[in-house]
Protein backbone atom coordinates (compact mmCIF):
# COMPACT_ATOMS: atom_id res chain seq x y z
CA UNK A 1 0.00 0.00 0.00
CA UNK A 2 1.43 3.40 -0.89
CA UNK A 3 2.27 5.96 1.98
CA UNK A 4 0.65 8.97 2.33
CA UNK A 5 2.27 12.17 0.70
CA UNK A 6 2.80 14.60 3.35
CA UNK A 7 3.92 18.24 3.55
CA UNK A 8 7.28 19.25 4.01
CA UNK A 9 8.50 19.63 7.61
CA UNK A 10 8.08 23.42 8.73
CA UNK A 11 5.42 24.39 5.42
CA UNK A 12 2.04 24.45 6.84
CA UNK A 13 -1.74 23.96 5.01
CA UNK A 14 -4.62 26.43 6.54
CA UNK A 15 -7.70 25.29 6.19
CA UNK A 16 -10.69 27.00 5.53
CA UNK A 17 -11.45 27.31 9.40
CA UNK A 18 -8.42 29.11 9.68
CA UNK A 19 -8.24 30.90 6.01
CA UNK A 20 -11.14 32.88 6.95
CA UNK A 21 -9.42 33.77 10.26
CA UNK A 22 -6.78 35.29 8.14
CA UNK A 23 -9.33 36.34 5.28
CA UNK A 24 -10.48 39.10 8.19
CA UNK A 25 -6.96 40.29 9.55
CA UNK A 26 -5.78 40.53 6.13
CA UNK A 27 -8.62 42.78 5.07
CA UNK A 28 -8.33 44.91 7.92
CA UNK A 29 -4.21 45.11 7.03
CA UNK A 30 -5.63 46.28 3.42
CA UNK A 31 -7.98 48.57 4.72
CA UNK A 32 -5.67 50.61 7.27
CA UNK A 33 -2.55 50.95 4.76
CA UNK A 34 -4.55 51.94 1.85
CA UNK A 35 -6.03 55.05 4.25
CA UNK A 36 -2.53 56.11 4.48
CA UNK A 37 -2.29 56.26 0.56
CA UNK A 38 -0.25 53.37 0.09
CA UNK A 39 -0.43 50.95 -2.90
CA UNK A 40 0.32 47.12 -3.41
CA UNK A 41 3.04 45.64 -4.86
CA UNK A 42 3.70 41.64 -5.98
CA UNK A 43 7.04 40.58 -6.53
CA UNK A 44 8.45 37.36 -7.34
CA UNK A 45 9.19 34.66 -4.83
CA UNK A 46 12.24 33.44 -6.59
CA UNK A 47 15.08 35.66 -7.42
CA UNK A 48 18.82 35.92 -8.07
CA UNK A 49 20.99 35.24 -5.75
CA UNK A 50 23.15 37.95 -5.54
CA UNK A 51 20.56 39.83 -4.74
CA UNK A 52 20.51 38.52 -1.10
CA UNK A 53 23.85 38.38 -0.73
CA UNK A 54 24.11 42.09 -1.62
CA UNK A 55 21.67 43.56 0.15
CA UNK A 56 21.73 41.31 3.51
CA UNK A 57 25.19 40.47 3.60
CA UNK A 58 26.92 37.63 3.31
CA UNK A 59 28.17 37.17 6.83
CA UNK A 60 24.23 36.93 7.90
CA UNK A 61 22.86 33.74 9.77
CA UNK A 62 19.72 34.32 6.88
CA UNK A 63 22.36 34.08 3.85
CA UNK A 64 24.60 31.14 5.54
CA UNK A 65 22.45 29.32 7.19
CA UNK A 66 18.62 29.86 6.18
CA UNK A 67 18.24 30.95 2.31
CA UNK A 68 16.80 28.01 -0.15
CA UNK A 69 19.27 28.50 -2.84
CA UNK A 70 19.92 26.23 -5.72
CA UNK A 71 21.01 26.30 -9.38
CA UNK A 72 18.25 26.13 -12.34
CA UNK A 73 18.54 24.74 -15.62
CA UNK A 74 20.69 27.27 -16.49
CA UNK A 75 22.87 26.66 -13.70
CA UNK A 76 22.24 29.95 -12.22
CA UNK A 77 21.85 30.38 -8.87
CA UNK A 78 18.54 31.57 -7.65
CA UNK A 79 16.93 31.83 -3.92
CA UNK A 80 13.06 31.54 -2.58
CA UNK A 81 12.76 34.99 -1.20
CA UNK A 82 13.75 35.26 2.85
CA UNK A 83 12.50 38.42 3.02
CA UNK A 84 11.00 41.21 0.77
CA UNK A 85 12.91 44.49 0.93
CA UNK A 86 15.28 43.52 -1.59
CA UNK A 87 13.10 42.22 -4.00
CA UNK A 88 10.59 45.83 -3.64
CA UNK A 89 14.10 47.32 -4.14
CA UNK A 90 15.33 45.84 -7.05
CA UNK A 91 11.68 45.78 -8.71
CA UNK A 92 11.63 49.59 -8.01
CA UNK A 93 14.99 50.01 -9.65
CA UNK A 94 13.86 48.00 -12.69
CA UNK A 95 11.06 49.35 -13.15
CA UNK A 96 12.07 53.65 -12.80
CA UNK A 97 10.05 53.71 -9.78
CA UNK A 98 12.55 56.26 -8.68
CA UNK A 99 13.67 58.24 -11.42
CA UNK A 100 13.91 61.95 -9.92
CA UNK A 101 13.57 60.85 -6.32
CA UNK A 102 10.16 60.38 -6.84
CA UNK A 103 8.37 59.02 -3.89
CA UNK A 104 7.17 55.29 -3.34
CA UNK A 105 4.39 54.23 -0.55
CA UNK A 106 4.02 50.35 -0.82
CA UNK A 107 2.90 47.21 0.99
CA UNK A 108 3.04 43.75 0.60
CA UNK A 109 1.66 40.23 1.39
CA UNK A 110 3.34 36.88 0.87
CA UNK A 111 5.20 34.33 1.41
CA UNK A 112 8.71 33.90 2.60
CA UNK A 113 11.04 31.39 3.47
CA UNK A 114 14.09 30.40 5.23
CA UNK A 115 15.64 26.59 6.41
CA UNK A 116 15.17 26.85 10.15
CA UNK A 117 14.52 24.46 12.85
CA UNK A 118 10.32 24.30 12.56
CA UNK A 119 8.67 25.71 16.20
CA UNK A 120 5.75 27.52 17.34
CA UNK A 121 5.55 30.59 15.06
CA UNK A 122 8.40 30.15 13.50
CA UNK A 123 8.34 28.04 10.01
CA UNK A 124 10.02 27.90 7.00
CA UNK A 125 7.12 29.14 4.63
CA UNK A 126 5.77 32.08 6.59
CA UNK A 127 3.83 34.80 5.46
CA UNK A 128 4.58 38.20 6.21
CA UNK A 129 2.74 41.89 5.72
CA UNK A 130 5.03 44.27 4.84
CA UNK A 131 5.73 48.48 3.98
CA UNK A 132 8.36 49.99 1.87
CA UNK A 133 8.71 53.42 1.58
CA UNK A 134 11.16 55.44 -0.56
CA UNK A 135 12.19 58.96 -1.33
CA UNK A 136 11.97 60.70 2.42
CA UNK A 137 14.31 61.12 4.51
CA UNK A 138 12.47 62.90 7.71
CA UNK A 139 11.30 61.56 10.93
CA UNK A 140 7.75 62.00 9.94
CA UNK A 141 7.46 59.36 8.02
CA UNK A 142 9.03 57.22 10.58
CA UNK A 143 6.64 58.99 12.99
CA UNK A 144 3.36 57.93 10.53
CA UNK A 145 4.80 53.96 10.33
CA UNK A 146 4.61 53.81 14.09
CA UNK A 147 0.97 55.60 13.99
CA UNK A 148 -0.26 53.17 11.26
CA UNK A 149 1.05 50.08 13.56
CA UNK A 150 -0.08 51.33 16.52
CA UNK A 151 -3.56 51.73 15.17
CA UNK A 152 -3.69 48.26 14.07
CA UNK A 153 -2.89 46.81 17.17
CA UNK A 154 -5.65 49.12 19.18
CA UNK A 155 -8.22 47.56 16.14
CA UNK A 156 -7.23 43.87 16.66
CA UNK A 157 -7.16 44.59 20.51
CA UNK A 158 -3.62 43.72 21.07
CA UNK A 159 -1.99 47.06 22.03
CA UNK A 160 -1.86 46.15 25.75
CA UNK A 161 0.24 42.94 25.31
CA UNK A 162 3.15 44.55 22.69
CA UNK A 163 5.88 47.29 23.79
CA UNK A 164 7.65 49.19 20.91
CA UNK A 165 11.66 49.17 21.47
CA UNK A 166 13.50 51.50 19.62
CA UNK A 167 17.24 52.81 18.87
CA UNK A 168 19.52 54.54 16.44
CA UNK A 169 22.25 52.40 15.14
CA UNK A 170 24.12 55.65 13.14
CA UNK A 171 25.37 55.66 9.79
CA UNK A 172 27.31 53.04 8.11
CA UNK A 173 30.12 54.80 9.01
CA UNK A 174 29.67 54.94 11.95
CA UNK A 175 29.15 51.48 12.62
CA UNK A 176 32.78 50.41 10.77
CA UNK A 177 34.74 52.91 13.67
CA UNK A 178 32.32 51.34 16.56
CA UNK A 179 32.62 47.70 14.76
CA UNK A 180 37.03 47.84 15.56
CA UNK A 181 35.81 49.03 19.47
CA UNK A 182 33.26 46.48 20.07
CA UNK A 183 35.53 43.79 18.70
CA UNK A 184 38.18 44.58 20.97
CA UNK A 185 35.56 44.52 23.94
CA UNK A 186 34.87 41.18 22.94
CA UNK A 187 38.59 39.62 22.68
CA UNK A 188 39.34 40.66 26.29
CA UNK A 189 36.29 38.71 27.19
CA UNK A 190 36.45 35.88 25.23
CA UNK A 191 36.39 33.31 27.37
CA UNK A 192 33.03 34.74 28.88
CA UNK A 193 31.56 34.04 25.17
CA UNK A 194 29.80 31.07 23.89
CA UNK A 195 30.87 29.17 20.32
CA UNK A 196 28.38 30.90 18.25
CA UNK A 197 29.50 34.48 19.86
CA UNK A 198 32.88 33.49 19.41
CA UNK A 199 32.41 32.55 15.40
CA UNK A 200 31.44 36.02 15.04
CA UNK A 201 33.67 38.24 16.65
CA UNK A 202 35.15 38.97 13.54
CA UNK A 203 32.81 38.42 10.98
CA UNK A 204 29.63 40.36 12.56
CA UNK A 205 30.29 41.25 16.04
CA UNK A 206 27.39 42.96 16.20
CA UNK A 207 25.02 40.64 16.20
CA UNK A 208 26.34 39.50 19.66
CA UNK A 209 24.67 42.14 21.05
CA UNK A 210 20.86 40.25 20.67
CA UNK A 211 22.16 37.52 21.54
CA UNK A 212 19.71 35.02 23.76
CA UNK A 213 22.41 33.89 25.67
CA UNK A 214 21.93 35.61 29.49
CA UNK A 215 24.98 35.10 30.22
CA UNK A 216 25.67 37.11 27.09
CA UNK A 217 22.84 39.78 27.93
CA UNK A 218 25.06 39.99 31.29
CA UNK A 219 28.49 40.46 29.45
CA UNK A 220 26.45 43.24 27.42
CA UNK A 221 26.37 45.48 30.84
CA UNK A 222 29.57 46.06 30.62
CA UNK A 223 30.19 46.86 27.10
CA UNK A 224 30.36 50.01 25.08
CA UNK A 225 27.24 51.20 23.86
CA UNK A 226 26.72 52.16 20.15
CA UNK A 227 24.40 55.25 20.82
CA UNK A 228 27.81 56.62 22.05
CA UNK A 229 29.76 56.68 18.79
CA UNK A 230 26.89 57.54 16.58
CA UNK A 231 27.19 60.88 14.71
CA UNK A 232 25.25 64.37 15.97
CA UNK A 233 23.09 64.13 13.06
CA UNK A 234 21.57 60.75 14.20
CA UNK A 235 21.51 61.60 17.63
CA UNK A 236 19.32 64.98 16.56
CA UNK A 237 17.01 62.64 14.17
CA UNK A 238 16.15 60.44 16.74
CA UNK A 239 15.76 62.70 19.28
CA UNK A 240 12.98 64.22 17.12
CA UNK A 241 11.49 61.21 16.44
CA UNK A 242 10.94 60.14 19.98
CA UNK A 243 9.62 63.71 20.90
CA UNK A 244 7.06 63.47 18.30
CA UNK A 245 6.41 60.30 19.69
CA UNK A 246 5.55 61.73 23.39
CA UNK A 247 3.79 64.56 21.94
CA UNK A 248 1.24 61.87 20.20
CA UNK A 249 1.52 59.66 22.91
CA UNK A 250 2.78 56.52 21.84
CA UNK A 251 4.85 54.87 24.04
CA UNK A 252 7.93 53.27 23.45
CA UNK A 253 11.35 51.99 25.56
CA UNK A 254 14.79 52.63 23.59
CA UNK A 255 16.65 49.29 24.06
CA UNK A 256 20.42 50.14 23.15
CA UNK A 257 21.23 46.73 22.13
CA UNK A 258 18.71 46.51 19.09
CA UNK A 259 20.53 46.73 15.65
CA UNK A 260 18.16 44.43 13.53
CA UNK A 261 19.61 41.27 11.80
CA UNK A 262 19.73 42.29 8.44
CA UNK A 263 22.87 44.74 7.18
CA UNK A 264 20.93 47.23 5.00
CA UNK A 265 19.97 49.18 7.92
CA UNK A 266 20.73 52.52 9.51
CA UNK A 267 20.02 55.28 11.88
CA UNK A 268 16.47 54.36 13.35
CA UNK A 269 15.25 50.84 13.52
CA UNK A 270 12.21 49.96 15.76
CA UNK A 271 10.67 46.06 17.05
CA UNK A 272 7.30 45.82 18.85
CA UNK A 273 7.66 42.79 21.17
CA UNK A 274 5.67 40.69 23.71
CA UNK A 275 5.97 38.36 25.99
CA UNK A 276 2.91 36.60 25.82
CA UNK A 277 4.02 33.09 24.16
CA UNK A 278 6.58 32.78 27.64
CA UNK A 279 9.67 34.01 25.39
CA UNK A 280 10.03 37.48 24.01
CA UNK A 281 9.05 37.56 20.42
CA UNK A 282 9.03 40.24 18.02
CA UNK A 283 5.66 40.60 15.85
CA UNK A 284 6.90 43.95 13.95
CA UNK A 285 10.11 44.86 13.09
CA UNK A 286 11.53 47.43 10.72
CA UNK A 287 14.21 50.35 10.22
CA UNK A 288 15.82 52.92 7.81
CA UNK A 289 18.25 51.70 4.76
CA UNK A 290 18.54 55.03 3.17
CA UNK A 291 21.76 52.89 1.47
CA UNK A 292 20.50 49.96 0.23
CA UNK A 293 18.91 51.24 -3.06
CA UNK A 294 22.66 52.71 -4.26
CA UNK A 295 24.04 49.10 -3.16
CA UNK A 296 21.67 47.71 -5.64
CA UNK A 297 22.30 49.54 -8.55
CA UNK A 298 20.05 52.58 -8.34
CA UNK A 299 20.87 56.34 -6.99
CA UNK A 300 21.05 56.75 -3.40
CA UNK A 301 17.75 57.02 -2.38
CA UNK A 302 16.07 57.56 1.31
CA UNK A 303 14.04 54.42 2.35
CA UNK A 304 12.32 53.03 5.89
CA UNK A 305 9.76 49.60 6.00
CA UNK A 306 8.77 47.48 8.67
CA UNK A 307 7.41 43.47 8.14
CA UNK A 308 4.45 42.28 10.46
CA UNK A 309 4.73 38.31 11.05
CA UNK A 310 1.71 37.12 9.91
CA UNK A 311 1.68 33.50 12.35
CA UNK A 312 2.83 35.26 14.89
CA UNK A 313 0.46 38.30 14.70
CA UNK A 314 -2.78 35.96 14.29
CA UNK A 315 -1.35 33.66 17.50
CA UNK A 316 -1.35 36.59 19.35
CA UNK A 317 -4.96 37.86 18.71
CA UNK A 318 -6.37 34.41 19.13
CA UNK A 319 -4.35 34.05 22.77
CA UNK A 320 -4.79 37.42 24.03
CA UNK A 321 -8.15 38.72 22.21
CA UNK A 322 -9.92 35.74 21.19
CA UNK A 323 -13.22 37.75 21.10
CA UNK A 324 -12.10 39.44 18.03
CA UNK A 325 -12.04 35.80 15.72
CA UNK A 326 -14.80 34.79 17.81
CA UNK A 327 -17.20 37.84 16.34
CA UNK A 328 -16.01 36.95 12.74
CA UNK A 329 -19.49 36.59 10.55
CA UNK A 330 -18.95 33.93 7.49
CA UNK A 331 -21.89 34.98 6.12
CA UNK A 332 -24.60 37.33 5.71
CA UNK A 333 -27.81 35.40 4.43
CA UNK A 334 -28.75 31.78 4.96
CA UNK A 335 -31.03 30.63 2.82
CA UNK A 336 -32.74 27.48 4.19
CA UNK A 337 -35.11 25.31 2.16
CA UNK A 338 -37.44 22.19 2.33
CA UNK A 339 -35.67 19.22 0.23
CA UNK A 340 -37.36 19.35 -3.00
CA UNK A 341 -36.17 20.45 -5.99
CA UNK A 342 -38.42 22.82 -6.97
CA UNK A 343 -37.90 24.58 -3.43
CA UNK A 344 -34.33 24.46 -5.02
CA UNK A 345 -34.81 25.59 -8.19
CA UNK A 346 -37.01 28.51 -6.59
CA UNK A 347 -34.34 29.05 -3.98
CA UNK A 348 -31.58 29.17 -6.02
CA UNK A 349 -33.47 31.83 -8.81
CA UNK A 350 -34.24 34.35 -5.67
CA UNK A 351 -30.79 34.15 -4.46
CA UNK A 352 -29.17 35.22 -7.75
CA UNK A 353 -31.45 38.10 -7.99
CA UNK A 354 -30.33 38.98 -4.07
CA UNK A 355 -26.60 38.94 -5.52
CA UNK A 356 -28.04 41.07 -8.79
CA UNK A 357 -28.83 43.60 -6.34
CA UNK A 358 -26.53 43.13 -3.71
CA UNK A 359 -22.77 41.98 -4.49
CA UNK A 360 -21.12 42.33 -1.77
CA UNK A 361 -23.50 40.62 0.08
CA UNK A 362 -22.10 36.50 1.59
CA UNK A 363 -25.32 34.23 0.88
CA UNK A 364 -25.10 30.68 1.52
CA UNK A 365 -27.88 28.43 0.03
CA UNK A 366 -28.05 25.37 2.15
CA UNK A 367 -28.68 22.32 -0.28
CA UNK A 368 -29.27 19.65 2.45
CA UNK A 369 -32.11 17.55 3.27
CA UNK A 370 -31.48 19.01 6.59
CA UNK A 371 -34.82 19.78 8.54
CA UNK A 372 -35.36 23.35 9.37
CA UNK A 373 -34.45 23.62 13.19
CA UNK A 374 -30.74 22.36 12.08
CA UNK A 375 -30.60 24.83 9.19
CA UNK A 376 -31.05 27.18 11.62
CA UNK A 377 -28.79 25.77 13.95
CA UNK A 378 -26.16 25.62 11.35
CA UNK A 379 -26.91 29.47 10.21
CA UNK A 380 -26.71 30.67 14.05
CA UNK A 381 -22.98 28.62 13.44
CA UNK A 382 -21.74 30.78 10.79
CA UNK A 383 -23.00 33.84 12.04
CA UNK A 384 -25.40 34.99 9.48
CA UNK A 385 -27.27 38.04 9.92
CA UNK A 386 -30.56 37.22 8.00
CA UNK A 387 -32.40 33.94 7.31
CA UNK A 388 -34.73 32.89 4.07
CA UNK A 389 -36.92 30.36 4.72
CA UNK A 390 -38.60 28.73 1.82
CA UNK A 391 -40.83 26.30 2.48
CA UNK A 392 -43.95 24.57 0.86
CA UNK A 393 -46.20 27.17 2.56
CA UNK A 394 -44.38 29.72 1.22
CA UNK A 395 -43.94 28.20 -2.46
CA UNK A 396 -47.71 27.20 -2.44
CA UNK A 397 -48.46 31.62 -1.65
CA UNK A 398 -45.13 32.56 -3.51
CA UNK A 399 -44.16 34.12 -0.32
CA UNK A 400 -40.94 33.86 1.39
CA UNK A 401 -40.12 34.28 5.40
CA UNK A 402 -36.73 36.26 6.71
CA UNK A 403 -35.78 35.85 10.09
CA UNK A 404 -33.62 38.23 11.78
CA UNK A 405 -31.44 36.32 13.76
CA UNK A 406 -30.01 38.98 16.20
CA UNK A 407 -33.73 40.73 17.13
CA UNK A 408 -35.32 37.02 16.39
CA UNK A 409 -38.19 38.52 14.43
CA UNK A 410 -39.68 36.99 11.28
CA UNK A 411 -42.03 38.13 8.59
CA UNK A 412 -43.55 36.54 6.12
CA UNK A 413 -43.52 38.30 3.35
CA UNK A 414 -44.34 38.44 -1.17
CA UNK A 415 -41.57 37.13 -2.90
CA UNK A 416 -41.43 40.26 -5.04
CA UNK A 417 -40.47 42.31 -2.29
CA UNK A 418 -37.28 40.65 -0.86
CA UNK A 419 -34.86 42.74 -2.30
CA UNK A 420 -36.89 45.83 -0.59
CA UNK A 421 -37.38 44.31 2.80
CA UNK A 422 -33.45 43.17 2.64
CA UNK A 423 -32.30 46.45 2.01
CA UNK A 424 -34.17 47.89 4.92
CA UNK A 425 -32.48 44.99 7.18
CA UNK A 426 -29.07 45.02 6.46
CA UNK A 427 -27.85 48.77 5.02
Amino acid sequence: MKRNIQSIRGMNDYLPATTKIWQKIELILKNVISSYGFHEIRTPILEKTILFNRAIGVITDVVEKEMYTFNDRNNESITLRPENTASCVRACIEHGLLRNNNEQRLWYLGQMFRYERPQKCRYRQFYQFGVEVFGLSDFYIEIELILIVSRLWKIFGIDKVLNLELNSIGSLETRIKYRSILIKFFECNKNKLDNESKSRIYSNPLRILDSKNQDIQNLLNDAPKLFNYIDSKSKFHFKDLCNLLDLVGVKYYINQRLIRGLDYYNDTVFEWVTDTFGLKKTICAGGRYDNLIKELGGKKTPAIGFAIGMERLILLIQETNPKFIENFSEIDIYFASFCNKNNKHIAIMISEKIRDSFPSLRLFIDYSCNNLKKQLSQANKQGAKIVLILGENEIQKNQITIKNLYTKIQKTISQEKVILYISKLLY
